[in-house]
């Protein structure tokens, strides 16, 4: 058995090769091994330096394309309340407002209230003497005397007539004479009469009333002065000057915008400077129903009670009306608005990333926000400080912010600057969009980074 076993190892084994034959293979393996392993590390060396050029070119190009689009900052319009205050200047007028002249000619005697005087309807404010009415009414008396004789001798006369032409006496032509002159007389006695009435009226016009209660703010004449009656000739001259003060007439005039809304029982708040921090009530009683044509203005009335007499008339005040929104009104920072030749405009930011400008029209100003009556929606997307070169159709990179950030915003650049009135040459520099308009620099340096972090 072990005989066959050997034999069979001797069959099948191969003889094995020459010392001289296995030298060269082992060689060439190794040579191309060698070739393999230099490959290799050339193929890492051109790939550890050419990559990181590749891939900073690429993250260059990248950047710049973001940076060409510039970031903008948006927010959402702020809806206006339903009622709105507006504030208006006014004029403080006494509700009744009288100069008192003398209606005879004479001189003063005395007065009994000087300015400041309260007083009240029916109290005397002065004695006038009139020495020539005086005497014109003595002379009209007199003359009303011979009348009345004259007219007791005429009906005598003609009733004898009318007795003596019964009986054929007298003509017919001598009663009608004596008829006529009773009639005559009758007229004449009349005449006579009204002269005197006239004469005692301007003698009561000696003793001056007050028209109503009031206060005496004006004084214009004194003890012995002379009077003359104010319709004698010339203008003449203001005794006193009487104004009723527990009503007081304010006068405002309220811009067309709101005239719709200004209507009787509107109520209404004045503010004066004397009293900070007090409001007096007062109620809209009348307008003048008609705009005017010179400021585009209506003007009305309101009426404030002054029974304590705090409020004096011809003072400037400030009228606080509460007014209805006729229509939904938004807010908007002043930074917003673009002023250009087009006209008023704003800037928005579509669904599509795209830069949409809309003409708007204004409502009132408050200061760091601006009204917006028209042109404008609540789910619009509005660019806070547009760039002056945005156009419409410029892609943007919209960053959303709070109406409180920017409102705060606002108020703090307001106060720094000192100013409190929305911008008229254009809206204000963009400093972001400034550094984002120019992403060459930007791009550049931050290829350069790259690059040196790919050779490190």
């Amino acid at each position: 058995m072990k005989t066959e076993e050997q034999e069979a190892r001797t069959i099948t084994a191969e003889p094995e090769p020459p010392d001289q034959e296995k030298g060269p293979r082992s060689r060439r393996g190794r040579m191309v091994l060698i070739a393999v392993l230099a490959l290799a590390i050339a193929a890492a060396v051109v790939a550890g330096g050419i990559l990181p050029r590749v891939r900073a070119r690429q993250t260059v190009r990248d950047q710049t394309n973001q940076l060409a689009v510039p970031s903008v900052s948006v927010i959402h319009p702020q809806a206006s309340s339903a009622e709105q205050e507006i504030v208006l200047p006014a004029n403080v007028q006494p509700f009744i407002d009288a100069p008192i002249y003398a209606r005879t000619n004479g001189y003063l005697k005395r007065w009994y209230a000087d300015i400041g005087t309260h007083v009240r309807r029916g109290q005397l404010l002065a004695d006038i003497e009139t020495p020539e009415i005086d005497a014109q009414l003595r002379q009209a008396r007199a003359d009303l005397a011979t009348a009345e004789a004259n007219l007791h001798l005429s009906q005598i006369t003609a009733a004898r007539y009318q007795d003596l032409l019964k009986t054929d006496s007298v003509s017919k032509q001598e009663t009608d004479n004596a008829t006529s002159d009773l009639a005559a007389k009758q007229t004449t006695l009349q005449s006579a009469e009204a002269n005197v009435k006239r004469l005692e009226y301007l003698e009561a016009f000696q003793r001056i009333y007050v028209p109503f209660d009031g206060v005496i703010t004006a004084r214009n004449t004194d003890v012995g002065q002379l009077i003359d009656a104010g319709a004698s000739g010339g203008p003449g001259r203001e005794l006193f000057h009487i104004q009723a003060i527990d009503t007081l007439r304010v006068y405002v005039s309220v811009p067309q915008i709101y005239s719709l809304v200004a209507r009787r029982g509107l109520p209404a708040d004045l503010t004066l400077p004397q009293f900070p921090g007090r409001r007096f009530r007062g109620t809209l009683v009348r307008t003048a129903e008609a705009i005017d044509p010179a400021s585009r203005t209506l003007l009305v009335e309101i009426d404030v009670k002054n029974a304590s007499g705090e409020l004096l008339p011809g003072a400037y005040a400030e009228a606080h009306f509460n007014l209805p929104s006729s229509a939904h009104t938004y807010l908007l920072p002043v930074p917003a608005l673009i002023f250009r030749s087009e006209g008023l405009q704003i800037a928005t930011v579509d669904e599509n990333e795209r830069a949409v400008l809309k003409h708007i029209e204004l409502g009132r100003d408050f200061g760091t926000q601006i009204e917006v009556v028209s042109g404008l929606n609540q789910n619009d997307r509005v660019i806070t400080n547009p760039p002056d070169s945005l156009i419409s159709g410029e892609a943007v990179r919209a960053v959303t912010q709070s109406n409180n950030d920017q409102e705060q915003a606002g108020q703090g650049a307001q106060s720094s600057t000192g100013e409190q009135s929305p911008k008229t040459s254009g809206p204000q520099p963009n400093t972001s969009a400034d550094q984002n308009s120019n992403p060459a620099r930007q791009a550049e340096s931050s290829g350069r980074q790259t690059k040196s972090r790919g050779q490190r």
